[in-house]
């Protein structure tokens, strides 16, 4: 069975819209060519994709599942053409890697810094995104590769771990929590915060679980590093919510106490995931199979 490139962008186009005239549309093609083309799948696979109605279309389950595929491959081919592309020009190929906040500052960096030293034709774009961002982004196959907390992936990602990242309350040395070994994270209700920006995804997911409990955070000060947020807490401006690996680090230079919040969300695998490791293209595979390598024994 042979399909055409054009058809599956066109499919994707109309399954995106809900509508087989805007999916013709964006997919610049006349409202006749798009809807034989449809009809031509559907005879192909032998298959109803489409529910038509007059509020425009629904997918049938089997057109749920050609969407899924068809996603796939329009982004491995846009992947090859970008690769050769960047050969031909001389310029490097590039995997865009999504991460948690505290990938990006803590785990990630000295392994990339590896990579990216024995691999110099190899580029890495690294986005910051919340976990379930960045699931819904490698499911769809907007990114390549993930580095994200396992509790907001899907069963049908695949992923290996790569590291714990346990979130720890950090006070001032003679704080009123600097005696306690471990608190519940509602504790803390009512007492001055220094936290990361609103933008950060790790910011988003204290914010969220402080929500559900019924708490508002109130901050003094919101910056965008966990080094300046446990320098103003050792200063003892604020408490602060920050990743086991940084509290640690900091408490080895500043007057700081830590504390381990016994909340589950708190206590995060933080694993390496993708689509399917399998069908990455070969720079991605690179990249991944050096962070199984650095991944914790």
């Amino acid at each position: 069975m042979r399909f055409d490139l054009i058809d599956l962008q066109l499919f994707i186009a109309v399954a995106d819209a809900r509508s087989i005239t805007r999916g013709a549309l964006a997919a610049h093609l006349a409202l006749a060519s798009a809807s034989a083309r449809i009809k031509g799948l559907e005879q192909a696979l032998g298959v109803t994709l489409l529910k038509r109605g007059r509020r425009g279309i629904e997918l049938t389950a089997a057109g749920e599942s050609l969407l899924d595929h068809a996603r796939v491959v329009i982004h491995n081919v846009e992947a090859m053409q970008g690769d050769l592309a960047a050969f031909a020009s001389g310029a490097k190929a590039s995997v865009l890697l999504l991460a948690t906040t505290s990938g990006l500052s803590e785990h990630l960096p000295k392994a990339l810094a590896a990579f990216l030293r024995a691999h110099p034709d190899i580029n890495v774009d690294v986005e910051e995104r919340e976990s379930t961002d960045i699931a819904a982004a490698v499911a769809t196959g907007a990114a390549d590769v993930g580095f994200a907390a396992e509790h907001a992936l899907p069963d049908n990602i695949e992923r290996f771990l790569f590291s714990e990242d346990r979130l720890m309350l950090v006070t001032a040395r003679r704080g009123v929590f600097a005696g306690r070994r471990q608190i519940d994270f509602q504790e803390v209700a009512g007492h001055d915060f220094v936290g990361l920006t609103n933008a950060t995804a790790l910011q988003l997911h204290i914010a969220k679980h402080a929500a559900r409990l019924g708490m508002r955070l109130r901050f003094r000060a919101r910056l965008r590093d966990f080094d300046a947020i446990c320098q103003m807490v050792a200063a003892d401006v604020g408490i602060g919510v920050v990743p086991e690996v940084a509290a640690r680090r900091c408490a080895r230079s500043m007057p700081l106490a830590t504390v381990r919040i016994r909340d589950a969300w708190a206590n995060r695998k933080l694993v390496i995931c993708a689509r399917s490791f399998k069908s990455l293209p070969r720079p991605a595979k690179l990249l991944v199979e050096h962070l199984r390598g650095a991944a914790i024994p």
